[in-house]
C-alpha cells in the first residue's frame, strides 16, 4: 500500500513538472514573437525600390520634419543605419517654424546642413524692430565675430524639411519611407521598434535598438514616453503679404498691439508672413461667418505700421485667412529603454521668439555627441541609464529659450494690471536704450547667448529700470507701491516657467548625477 502512494507521487510529480515546463516554453513563446515576427519582416519588407538601403536598423526615426530629418542625416552620416518613417513626405504647409535664428543657424552648420537654406528663397534676418503705440526701434543681432553668412533665415518651412529631407535620403544608410506608425512595439518594458502602416495599407513592424519618436506637436506616442501638460496660451491668425515692403528691411517686425504682439517677416523675395496673435481669454472670431475678417480690419489694422496697412488689407479681402493654435509644453520625460523624444513631441514652447528649430538642432547636437562614442545600443537598460544625461545636457540652452519665449508673450501681452502695463512699457524702453541693453536680450532671443542666469538678470533689470522710472526723481507712496508690484508681477511671470523647466537642471546641471556619469563615457 506504501509502495503505491510513493508510486503515485511521484507521478504527480512528473506530471507537474512537464505541465509546468510546457506552460513556461508557451510564455516564452508568447514573449518573443514579436521580437521573431520583426525579424522575421526586416528581410520581407526590402522591396526593390529600397533595394540598396540597409535592412537591419540601428534606430527607427518616427517622423521627417525638422529634428527627425536633421537626426537621420547626422546619425547616418556617423554610419548608423538609420530608418525613418514619416506620415506624409509630400512638401508641408505651415505657417509656422519659418524662423531660423542665427543660433540655430550655427547649429545647422555644426550639423552639416547649412546649404538646406539655400536655393529656396530663404531671407536673411539680422534682427528685430519692435513697434509700440507709433514709437519702432531697432534691435540688431550681435554678430560681431562670427562668419559673414551667419544670420537668422526665413523661409518656407515646407521647402526647408524638403532639403533635409533630400539630403538625408542621399546616404546609403539611412532609409526614408512613408508610412503611419501606429503605436511603440513593447517587450518586458522595452520598446523593441514601432508598428506602422505602409500607404497602401499594409501593417508592417520594424525593429531596433533605439527608437526616437519625433512626430510633431500632435504626437499620438508621447504619453507613453512622457507626461504631457501641453497649454494653449493662443491662436495665430495667418496672412500672407504681397507686394510690399517692410520698414526694416531684412528683420522681424514686432508689434506690441491690443491685446497680444503681432508679426511681420519676410519668407520669400515676393512674401511677407503676417502672423496675428489672438489670446486663449479671447473668443476666436469666425472664419466662416465673416467674424475673423472684420475683426481683422477693425481691431488689427488701425495698430499696422503705415507702410504695410494696403498689403494687409488687401491680404484679407483674398481671404486665404489660416489659424493655428500655439502650445506650450515643458520637458517632463519618463526614461524608457529603448526610446527617446525629440522635437515639438517633446517640448514646446510659443512661437513667438521663434526659437523652436534653434532648441531641436541644439538638442540634436548634444544627441549625437552623447551617441558617438558608443558602438552597441544592444543594451536598452544601460543606454537608457546613459541617455538620462541627455535630459539634463540640453536644458541650459532649451530652457533658456523657452522661458524667454513664455516671459516676453506675457510682457508683451496687454493687461488690465496696471503694474503688468508699466512692465510692457519698461520693457519697450529697456531694449530701446541699445547697447548691452539690448544687446544682451537679443543674444538670448536669437540663441547666440542662452544662459539661464544672463536672462535672469536682463528679465530683473527691466523690472529695476521699470522701478526706477517710478520712483525717480519724485518718489511717491503711490509710485513705490506700483514698484514693489512690478518686481511682484516679474517674479509671478518668470519663477512658475522656471520651475516647469526644472530650476535644478537649468542652472544646476553639475548636481545632476546623470550630467557626471556622461562626463567618463
Amino acid at each position: 500500500m506504501e509502495s503505491e502512494y510513493v508510486i503515485g507521487g511521484i507521478m504527480a510529480f512528473l506530471l507537474g513538472f512537464i505541465f509546468f515546463y510546457k506552460s513556461a516554453g508557451r510564455r516564452k513563446i508568447a514573449i518573443s514573437r514579436e521580437v521573431v515576427k520583426c525579424e522575421t519582416l526586416k528581410s520581407s519588407e526590402n522591396g526593390v525600390k529600397q533595394a540598396e538601403k540597409p535592412a537591419y536598423s540601428d534606430i527607427i526615426i518616427v517622423g521627417a520634419g525638422v529634428a527627425g530629418s536633421a537626426l537621420a542625416y547626422t546619425l547616418g552620416k556617423d554610419g548608423r543605419r538609420v530608418h525613418v518613417i514619416e506620415r506624409d513626405l509630400t512638401e508641408p504647409d505651415r505657417i509656422v517654424g519659418e524662423l531660423l535664428q542665427p543660433g540655430g543657424y550655427l547649429k545647422l552648420m555644426e550639423l552639416g546642413l547649412q546649404d538646406c537654406v539655400e536655393d529656396i528663397d530663404a531671407q536673411q534676418v539680422f534682427g528685430y524692430a519692435l513697434y509700440k503705440g507709433g514709437r519702432s526701434t531697432k534691435l540688431s543681432y550681435p554678430l560681431e565675430g562670427l562668419d559673414s553668412n551667419v544670420c537668422g533665415r526665413s523661409f518656407h518651412n515646407g521647402r526647408f524639411i524638403q532639403r533635409m529631407r533630400e539630403k538625408a535620403a542621399s546616404l546609403p544608410n539611412v532609409r526614408l519611407e512613408e508610412g503611419t506608425v501606429t503605436s511603440l512595439l513593447e517587450v518586458k518594458g522595452t520598446i523593441k521598434g514601432v508598428q506602422y502602416k505602409t500607404r497602401t495599407g499594409q501593417e508592417l513592424t520594424a525593429c531596433a535598438p533605439l527608437t526616437i519618436v519625433c512626430d510633431g506637436c500632435f504626437s499620438n506616442l508621447r504619453r507613453s514616453l512622457c507626461n504631457p501638460k501641453v497649454d494653449i496660451p493662443s491662436c495665430f491668425v495667418a496672412l500672407i503679404l504681397e507686394n510690399c515692403e517692410l520698414p526694416y528691411p531684412n528683420h522681424g517686425h514686432v508689434i506690441l498691439a491690443d491685446p497680444s504682439p503681432i508679426l511681420f517677416y519676410r519668407i520669400s523675395s515676393l512674401e511677407i508672413r503676417c502672423l496675428v496673435d489672438i489670446p486663449a481669454c479671447h473668443q476666436m472670431p469666425s472664419i466662416s461667418n465673416g467674424e475673423m475678417t472684420n475683426y481683422l480690419k477693425s481691431k488689427v489694422a488701425p495698430q499696422i505700421p503705415p507702410e504695410l496697412f494696403d498689403a494687409f488689407i488687401s491680404a484679407i479681402n483674398k481671404g486665404n485667412i489660416r489659424t493655428m493654435p500655439n502650445r506650450s509644453m515643458p520637458a517632463a520625460p519618463h526614461p524608457t529603454p529603448g526610446a527617446l523624444l525629440l522635437g515639438d513631441a517633446f517640448n514646446m514652447r510659443h512661437p513667438l521668439t521663434g526659437g523652436g528649430m534653434t532648441v531641436a538642432l541644439s538638442d540634436i547636437v548634444v544627441l549625437r555627441n552623447l551617441l558617438r562614442p558608443l558602438c552597441d545600443f544592444s543594451d536598452a537598460k544601460a543606454l537608457c541609464e546613459y541617455l538620462k544625461s541627455f535630459y539634463t545636457l540640453r536644458k541650459p540652452v532649451a530652457s533658456t529659450i523657452n522661458t524667454l519665449a513664455g516671459a516676453l508673450y506675457k510682457v508683451f501681452s496687454t493687461s488690465h494690471d496696471p503694474a503688468q502695463k508699466e512692465m510692457r512699457e519698461a520693457c519697450f524702453d529697456y531694449l530701446s536704450l541699445g547697447g548691452v541693453f539690448s544687446n544682451g536680450p537679443i543674444a538670448l532671443l536669437s540663441g547666440l547667448n542662452p544662459r539661464p542666469l544672463n536672462l535672469v538678470i536682463h528679465f530683473f533689470a527691466v523690472a529695476i529700470y521699470g522701478v526706477g522710472r517710478l520712483i525717480f526723481p519724485l518718489p511717491s507712496a503711490k509710485r513705490m507701491w506700483m514698484g514693489a508690484r512690478m518686481i511682484s508681477v516679474a517674479l509671478g511671470i518668470i519663477f512658475p516657467i522656471i520651475r516647469d523647466e526644472g530650476a535644478q537642471q537649468m542652472f544646476f546641471p553639475r548636481t545632476i548625477p546623470a550630467f557626471c556619469r556622461s562626463l567618463v563615457v
